[in-house]
């Protein structure tokens, strides 16, 4: 496996003060080899935290970053230890977004010898550069966003691929991408009407740059919780992912991928998918030990599970 822990970044045992792990994920020294642009940290057996790691360049994704994070949650999708991840921004924002000095060469001057072929040759860059936050999207763990200060850009298209969202009071978003010339394209218009659900409210977006900031990113649906600063809001993100890694790895998971795929499809559709899919996941001991907790009246974190 990829991680390299230290005793400074894995505590033993699932259940420790949030606050005080919430700040040993907020004080990683560097990117973690062989990353340059993530630092990844056990803050407890069950979390991975994922940490955007430029702080010195405000997180702007730069060309390593886009290969980075599929390798990184590819690796988190066939990890049996990983039942949760947090997401968030070293420094003082989350992301700037593109670095546009770094990714000028790749967009600005495609190769080819024709314009059917430079065609060809862009859609295929713009598709592996949507797989860097698809790739979010599929992993069966949850992913918890944690965002303060700055989103912009490619960050919402980030933002929009992950499971829950948790920002700062200080927060803002921007789908900046006409200020630059471009409609967005590696998530942003596709995921952000089914994340918001008001076209007229992701149209503006889109088409005026405007910022949003966290009052209404949270009256929107764009986040499900403001905090007040960055330490409480990490605290936060760790208890939720506890809750999440306590709980069965069988049902947990599947739960992510039938939302998803309830997201995508009709009604009748999702019903006939969780039918196949549970035919077979309702055999598993699991579901006796989440059962046993309930009838003692106790919560399922109380039960071992496991991994998957």
């Amino acid at each position: 496996m990829f991680f390299l822990f230290s005793s400074n970044n894995i505590y033993k045992g699932l259940w420790l003060p949030s606050q005080t792990v919430a700040r040993a994920m907020s004080s990683s020294g560097g990117a973690t080899p062989p990353y340059t642009t993530l630092a990844i940290s056990r803050p407890t057996e069950s979390i991975t935290h994922v940490e955007l790691h430029r702080p010195e360049k405000r997180n702007a994704m730069n060309s390593a970053f886009w290969s980075e994070m599929v390798t990184c949650f590819n690796e988190l999708s066939e990890d049996p230890e990983c039942r949760a991840v947090v997401v968030s921004g070293a420094g003082k924002l989350f992301t700037a977004g593109i670095d546009l000095m770094d990714m000028m060469n790749n967009v600005l001057q495609p190769e080819g010898d024709d314009t059917a072929r430079i065609s060809w040759g862009l859609k295929k860059k713009i598709r592996k550069f949507q797989e860097t936050f698809s790739v979010i999207e599929k992993c069966p763990k949850p992913v918890v966003v944690a965002i303060h200060g700055a989103c912009v850009g490619a960050g919402v298209d980030m933002i929009t691929a992950c499971d829950i969202r948790l920002c700062t009071q200080d927060a803002w978003f921007q789908v900046k991408e006409v200020d630059i010339g471009l409609a967005a394209d590696v998530g942003t218009l596709q995921r952000l009407p089914k994340v918001i659900g008001s076209q007229s409210l992701v149209n503006e977006l889109a088409l005026t740059a405007r910022k949003m900031y966290a009052d209404e990113a949270k009256s929107s649906g764009l986040v499900s919780r403001v905090f007040a600063d960055k330490e409480a809001m990490m605290a936060g993100a760790l208890q939720i992912a506890g809750e999440i890694a306590g709980r069965s790895p069988v049902a947990v998971q599947g739960t992510k991928i039938n939302l998803i795929y309830a997201r995508n499809h009709s009604v009748a559709d999702g019903l006939d998918y969780i039918a196949t899919w549970n035919m077979s996941m309702l055999q598993t001991e699991d579901l006796m030990k989440s059962a046993q907790a309930a009838l003692e009246k106790k919560s399922p974190k109380t039960k071992t599970y496991s991994k998957l």
